[in-house]
């Protein structure tokens, strides 16, 4: 995640997004574009090992390192890409992507990835901004996507079909919330925040 949208949805009450996201994780997880590592002291005792927290930039890597180092569970930062997992297949039981898959290159690709290194059994957690249902938002998205917005927000794209991706990736989603959040400064942006298993 990157490092301003982490700091801002703090700010705006995130912490029990962030709780809710990984309640009732175990085992060996991996996260997917861990950014600064806001999301390491919410994941719950029973998570042996964050097996990877993922980032590619190597700056958020340092951050992540330091929050790594703080964190309850057992953490190991790697460089490395969404579309190319430096992971054995089926080797997690559980896959997180927070507010990450907006910026990828190629959402299908990176949750293809998800797919094949998830155990049979395991899980995806997701929590993402999504593309709006109105034609309001979804004007505002477009313009934004087009134009300033992934420049100034790590590559960002606010307007993703991402739960069509993660059902194209090869997984079911099982739950799943559809809510606006506050991005302090822009627009109420549409988000999901839910669980999907391996189809």
């Amino acid at each position: 995640m990157y490092p301003r949208l982490s700091r801002a949805l703090d700010r705006a009450g995130g912490h029990e997004l962030r709780h809710r996201l990984l309640e009732g994780l175990s085992g060996t997880v991996l996260e997917v574009g861990a950014g600064d590592g806001g999301n390491l002291p919410h994941y719950p005792p029973a998570v042996t090992a964050v097996v990877r927290a993922l980032e590619p930039e190597p700056r958020l890597r340092r951050s992540l390192r330091e929050a790594g180092a703080r964190a309850a569970v057992a953490v190991d930062v790697v460089d490395g890409v969404a579309e190319r997992l430096p992971i054995d297949d089926g080797a997690v039981d559980a896959v997180v992507c927070s507010l990450v898959l907006c910026s990828v290159r190629d959402q299908v690709a990176a949750l293809t990835e998800a797919r094949r290194v998830v155990r049979a059994g395991g899980q995806l957690r997701f929590f993402e901004h999504v593309r709006g249902t109105d034609p309001r938002t979804v004007r505002w998205q477009d313009l934004a996507d087009r134009t300033v917005w992934p420049h100034i927000a790590g590559g960002c794209h606010t307007g993703r079909d991402t739960v069509g991706a993660i059902e194209a990736a090869g997984f079911t989603v099982t739950r799943m919330e559809r809510f606006r959040f506050p991005d302090p400064g822009f627009p109420r942006l549409p988000h999901v925040l839910g669980t999907a298993v391996p189809s």
